[in-house]
């Protein structure tokens, strides 16, 4: 089970994982085989650290956290709607912490 940020809990999804990691690497090169090892990855850490319920807020971070360091577009991509980003400066800013990571 997932538990989201409102509180409501739902079944674990890898359909909807690597659905929202195929949408943020959309027109990216990046290849299948990459997506499907990133989702392998984040499922396999979720059930070494979780045994019955994992906070979204754990997939999410993890998904952003791989992302980065894989393609910073699908990065960004994925942490508007993960954040909920509202603002262009939004997109700006969090252009401007991954330079400055870099």
């Amino acid at each position: 089970m997932v538990q989201k940020r409102d509180g409501r809990h739902e079944e674990f999804s890898r359909d909807k994982l690597i659905s929202g990691i195929r949408k943020a690497c959309q027109k990216r090169p990046v290849t299948p085989t990459a997506m499907e090892e990133l989702t392998d990855h984040i499922v396999a850490a979720i059930t070494a650290k979780y045994e019955h319920e994992v906070p979204g807020e754990f997939i999410g971070t993890m998904v952003m956290d791989s992302l980065r360091e894989l393609d910073s577009v699908a990065y960004v991509r994925y942490a508007s709607v993960y954040r909920r980003f509202q603002e262009a400066t939004d997109f700006v800013q969090e252009v401007k912490k991954l330079e400055a990571a870099r």
